[in-house]
Order: C-alpha cells, then structure tokens, then sequence
C-alpha cells in the first residue's frame, strides 16, 4: 500500500483540478481561460512577448508557474478579447482606449475584464526582471521617502496591502499628484481605469503563486519584492 500524499502535495493536486476545470469551462464574463489558451490569437490583439526567459525568475517564481501564468492565462485573456470585440468599432481601438471605453458600463464588462487583464498582466511582467529587488534610486527614491517616510515603511505597506487583498487581485505603486500611494484592485480592476499613474504591481490572483508558494501569499509577495522587483520600470513609468 503506497503512502498517502503530503498535504501540500493534495493542495497542488486540488489547485490543479480547480484551474484545468476553469478552463474547460469558458465563461467570458467570468475571466474563464480557453482550454487550448497556447493557440494563436485571431484578431487585433496580440500577446506581448515576457521580457525575459520562463525560467529567469527562479527560485522566487517557478518556470512552471511563469509558462502557466503567462501561457495559459494571459494568453487566454487575449485570445477572449479578440473574440468579444470582433465586429466592433472597439477592434480598431487601442488595448488602453478599450479599456477606458468600456468602464463602468455594465453591458461591456466582459470586455472590460479581459482588455484589463491583458494590460495588468503586460505591466506586472514588466514590473519584475531577475535578479531584481534592493532599492529603487534617485527621483524615486526621494518619492517614496517623501510619500512614505523611508523605504521600509512603504514595503511595509506595500507587503501589507497585497496580503491583505480578499480574494483575487493587484497591488499598485501608483503616483497621485505629486506624491505616491500604495492601491489594491479586485479582479480585473486597473488604475488606469480611474486616471491613475501606475508605477508597479504584484499580481495577487492564486495563479500568480499557488503552485510555489500554495496558500502563503505573504511569501510569495516578499519574494517578489526583494528578489523581482524592477525599479529601473517604475523609474520610467515615474518619468513618462
């Protein structure tokens, strides 16, 4: 008689069950993931390449969970999205000019969710590199010294803000006028839905972390924070 599983091993088995049954069922409104998400996208939107190897956030993001993540799900946003403007004046807009058309309207919230998705998870790719993490410097760094007294503390928040997220969702550094704040969205939700200037994210969807780290969301957003995070973007996006 063989031994039985450990129980972390019976939460990834669980966790699986739970992701492969999702996409079998694809459910637009709902942020389904198609079942063959890898295939290539039909339509005006594309899936944007990873700024880096699958395997080059490692040991903090696993390969397996980046090629899940990215191909699987970012890519199934794209894929919905092109089915669900197809035929639509929308089809000729921008991914961000979608996304602002299709705000707050209850009609096109299906829309809505994947055009976010598509862009939240571009910019939460973007918003790690390997070998990241440390200090941010310069204009920056005077920033968050000035908006949240030093580094720590605002890591502190940061932490505490993507932890404390219920349910699915980002966590954002976001300018606002002439200071920064730390900002968490439910489910598709985008700052710049709402005329905010993000500078970072951490995605904090199960799927971002589930196989790695199972239910310890605290680690896996401190991993990202002090091994992933890309200042040199936030530098940019702080500029632009």
């Amino acid at each position: 008689m063989s031994a039985p599983l450990p129980e972390y091993a019976l939460n990834r088995r669980r966790f699986l069950t739970v992701l492969l049954a999702g996409s079998a069922a694809l459910a637009f409104g709902d942020l389904a993931v198609p079942r063959q998400a890898r295939a290539a996208a039909s339509g005006p939107f594309t899936l944007p390449p990873l700024p880096y190897p699958e395997n080059a956030l490692s040991p903090a993001i696993s390969a397996n969970t980046v090629g899940f993540h990215y191909g699987k799900h970012h890519q199934g946003y794209v894929n919905n999205l092109n089915q669900l403007v197809a035929g639509t004046p929308l089809a000729d807009q921008s991914l961000e000019a979608v996304i602002k058309t299709t705000t707050s309207k209850p009609d096109q919230v299906a829309i809505f969710n994947n055009a976010a998705q598509v862009w939240n998870h571009t910019f939460y790719w973007n918003s790690m590199r390997p070998n990241g993490g440390g200090k941010p410097s310069g204009a920056l760094a005077e920033l968050i010294e000035k908006s949240f007294g030093d580094y720590d503390k605002f890591k502190a928040e940061f932490a505490k803000t993507a932890t404390s997220q219920f349910g699915s969702g980002w966590a954002w550094l976001v300018k606002d006028g002439d200071k920064l704040i730390i900002t968490k969205t439910g489910n598709a939700d985008t700052p710049i839905a709402h005329g905010q200037q993000p500078l970072l994210t951490v995605d904090v969807w199960e799927h971002a972390y589930y196989l790695d780290y199972q239910n310890r969301r605290a680690d896996y957003v401190a991993a990202v924070l002090d091994k992933l995070t890309n200042w040199e973007f936030a530098e940019k996006n702080l500029a632009a």
